[in-house]
């Protein structure tokens, strides 16, 4: 296949992905989504659409010629020009790598613009420039959509919260909500997506505080709780080091202590290969909802694991 033609089979792509979306978007009322997923293997990008906004991930060109490099770059600008002709985009490219500890949430950038997205009713600021993640993951927009449904007058615990996105569903749905993460940037930054979507801020908790300290510390109970930690951290207060597979049974239980008689743990995370081990299985009603939770504008259906997990009564989704 000739350059020209793995040019023209991407730009292909792009419009027969974004036609394939088109009822979903308007059915789903969102301005943020995945339209592209290494679909062709001579072009391994990712590519998300946020409102303005296109964000372009590189995903294994670190070690290709970089005229090749540069000639895939352009590539890809130009066919996502042509793709939004009438409704120009501003690209962004950013180079996705495996990473760890405080380099996943490092910045990038200092420019400090945050950029308004639809998703439903709510609404999220995201920020295109300084961080390698937006502040919005697109691959739980089911679950916000559920956690907005069944949280009225609900306690709803959400660990590990980065910028309160589940926060902000499950208060819009009417649920009281503690958001809990170890960073004072991303909580303001949960701040104000709840006062973007007129959430008054008395009426939740935010916590600055390492997950698993907050967890030995607390005494509530929740009905709903949501557990989405990193694969791997070393950014704990105390040195703890955190291995979502190896700690998995510690941090469910402690969760699940927390949890109301008749309640519901949600535990997600994105380790592709990782298996819930047997003794929370024997332990607990689990049920596994990750095909149900992948968003149809996913490729990728091994983008998140989650689990639904209850003590008591039958279950449902």
């Amino acid at each position: 296949m000739t350059d020209s033609q793995i040019n023209l089979e991407f730009e292909n792509r792009l419009k027969k992905n974004q036609k394939k979306l088109k009822g979903y978007l308007k059915q789903e009322n969102t301005t943020a989504y995945r339209l592209y997923d290494r679909d062709i293997p001579d072009y391994p990008y990712i590519v998300d659409v946020y409102g303005d906004y296109v964000i372009v991930y590189e995903r294994g060109l670190a070690d290709v010629d970089e005229a090749l490099r540069e000639k895939h770059l352009r590539d890809v600008t130009q066919a996502i020009i042509n793709l939004f002709i009438g409704n120009e985009k501003k690209i962004i490219f950013k180079e996705r790598k495996e990473r760890s500890g405080k380099s996943q949430y490092s910045k990038i950038n200092e420019k400090k613009e945050e950029v308004v997205v639809k998703e439903g009713d709510l609404q999220f600021l995201i920020n295109p420039h300084d961080y390698l993640d937006t502040g919005l993951f697109l691959d739980h927009r089911v679950l916000r959509k559920k956690l907005s449904k069944i949280s009225r007058g609900k306690k709803v615990l959400n660990l590990f919260s980065y910028t309160g996105a589940v926060s902000v569903a499950a208060a819009f749905g009417g649920g009281n909500v503690t958001s809990v993460d170890k960073s004072s940037t991303y909580m303001e930054w949960a701040k104000r997506n709840f006062t973007k979507n007129g959430l008054m801020l008395d009426f939740h908790d935010f916590i600055v505080n390492d997950v698993i300290l907050f967890l030995k510390n607390e005494s509530r109970k929740f009905d709903l709780i949501f557990l989405d930690p990193p694969t791997f951290s070393n950014e704990s207060k105390k040195n703890l080091l955190f291995d979502v597979e190896k700690d998995q049974v510690e941090i469910v239980n402690s969760c699940m202590k927390l949890l109301s008689s008749d309640g519901t743990l949600y535990f997600s995370n994105n380790k592709r290969s990782f298996k819930l081990d047997p003794s929370i299985l024997e332990k607990y009603k689990v049920k596994d909802i990750s095909e149900w939770s992948i968003p149809t504008d996913f490729r990728d259906k091994k983008i998140h694991r989650l689990y639904l997990l209850q003590q008591h009564k039958s279950m449902g989704v």
